[in-house]
């Protein structure tokens, strides 16, 4: 699960008394202040603050630094990668006048901190993103407030332009997660090809779908939740078989592996253990259906004999991803392997 709680960082007592006025309003939250500094109220203490910040950058899903941006951007350049995976840095002066986005602005969250502090605080956001200041969607932000994965972040930064200069962008998106989002003006069709998929595409633009297909470097590939993929073994199998089993099926049906957001199974395998591996694997919850409800899905297009003869369905991998995905459709019905089974459903609607 990923960090929920804001770092609030401070050296002096000026800013060991913001910190501790920040942290009573900010909600979860901590605060790190030298071993020698006094405060009234709880902080977590550190000897050398270049070490603390490198030990502690990813624990927090942001960070407030009460001190100058110089000192900021010295401390956390080693540990920058990249601003899907950073996390929000906002820099605020002693006096509380500016709360000063500096790292990860859109899906890091950094402006939304430097706005939520400027509000608690009074104080003003300084946010320097261009969307942000022309008012135009942050494609980034649109993705991660709809629960679509980033596939390929370098392509942000063309769609960005083109919404910037107001130019067409290409879209693909049969789930409608976006559309309504971007300026109708400039969006068109991202360019449907014949059998083979997509070709002449229309670029930049943003492709949202659970397919994999070959597509231009400025197109955008973002990855909606929309598959579950059911799974049935034979007692005491491995997670790597039933992990192989699973992305060969997807590699085969051209579906992608980000769009798997659940894997499903009858409840008789709950305290199966290659089950749980593998969804630790994949940082996936499980989900389990009782015999009854897997009976009700009614026909599936591989029934199961031997899961009939020996617990009393017709159907795991194919009946547990329809049911994971209130009946969607299956886009990938049984496949197995020696121990195991897997089949891959859609949902019908991401709304």
């Amino acid at each position: 699960m990923p960090p929920r709680s804001i770092a609030i960082w401070a050296l002096t007592p000026n800013a060991a008394q913001m910190a501790g006025r920040l942290a009573a309003v900010l909600g979860e939250s901590l605060v790190y202040l030298p071993r020698d500094l006094e405060a009234a109220f709880p902080a977590r203490r550190f000897e050398r603050l270049a070490h603390a910040v490198g030990r502690e950058f990813r624990s927090h899903r942001g960070h407030v630094f009460i001190m100058s941006t110089g000192i900021v951007v010295r401390l956390i350049a080693p540990w920058i990668r990249h601003k899907t995976e950073d996390p929000a840095v906002v820099v605020l002066d002693e006096t509380a006048r500016h709360a000063v986005s500096l790292l990860s602005g859109h899906v890091g969250g950094a402006n939304a901190l430097a706005r939520e502090v400027a509000d608690l605080l009074g104080a003003k956001a300084v946010i320097t993103t261009a969307t942000d200041l022309n008012q135009v969607p942050a494609i980034d932000v649109l993705a991660l407030e709809r629960g679509l994965i980033i596939e390929n972040p370098a392509a942000i930064k063309a769609v960005s332009m083109a919404l910037l200069r107001g130019a067409p962008v290409g879209l693909h998106d049969p789930f409608g997660m976006l559309a309504a989002a971007l300026p109708p003006g400039q969006v068109r069709p991202l360019g449907l090809g014949g059998g083979e998929g997509f070709a002449d595409v229309f670029a930049p633009g943003v492709f949202v779908d659970d397919i994999c297909v070959d597509l231009p470097t400025e197109i955008l590939v973002l990855r909606p939740g929309s598959l579950a993929a059911g799974l049935g073994c034979n007692r005491g199998t491995a997670a790597e078989e039933m992990g192989a089993l699973l992305a060969r099926t997807l590699e085969d049906h051209h579906l992608a592996a980000a769009s798997v957001t659940v894997l499903a199974s009858v409840d008789l395998k709950a305290d199966e253990a290659g089950l749980h591996e593998l969804a630790r694997r994949l940082g996936r919850p499980l989900k389990y259906f009782s015999r009854q409800a897997l009976n009700g899905v009614g026909t599936v297009p591989t029934p199961s004999a031997a899961a009939r003869k020996h617990i009393g369905v017709h159907s795991v991998c194919e009946a547990a991803a329809l049911l994971a995905t209130d009946m969607g459709s299956l886009v990938a019905t049984k496949r197995k392997s020696r121990n195991a089974t897997v089949a891959i459903a859609r949902r019908n609607s991401m709304s």
